[in-house]
């Protein structure tokens, strides 16, 4: 690989190499800090669906997230016995669940952000200089430049 210090025609490439390990490794890390359990991908992106987008029902759920509703409803099963999602008939459509994050996943949740937030906070303060914080933030500025739209 080429190093992404270097001025050669391959920098991009390296420069965009090197972001994406290290965000991966700083998302495994922050991962770390806030356990939510042995949740899978999908079960996390459906309770970040449920708390962005509100209640919803497990076909809308898989046509969101590009699964087959019989797949959706095996990972809305697994929510459910763990007491993250809980399911209402839906007020409209009396045949239709409209499913929501429980008051123990919003806490979760809520607990987990702030663990994060905490050690990252911490982290910042005691590894970085006031100079080096001042390059982070502008580095911050970069990263969001490039995913702006």
């Amino acid at each position: 690989m080429e190093d992404p210090h270097d001025q050669g025609p391959g920098r991009a490439a390296a420069l965009a190499t090197e972001l994406r390990a290290t965000f991966g490794k700083l998302k495994r890390r922050l991962r770390a800090q806030a356990d939510m359990g042995d949740l899978t991908p999908s079960q996390v992106s459906v309770i970040l669906r449920l708390e962005a987008d509100g209640a919803a029902t497990t076909s809308s759920l898989a046509r969101s997230e590009g699964m087959r509703p019989q797949s959706m409803a095996a990972v809305v099963a697994a929510l459910e016995t763990a007491g993250l999602v809980r399911g209402a008939r839906d007020p409209n459509d009396g045949r239709q669940t409209l499913l929501s994050l429980t008051d123990e996943c919003r806490t979760r949740m809520r607990d987990g952000r702030a663990a994060r937030q905490d050690w990252l906070s911490r982290t910042i303060a005691v590894r970085l200089t006031p100079q080096e914080q001042d390059q982070l933030a502008a580095a911050i500025a970069l990263v969001k430049r490039l995913i702006d739209d």
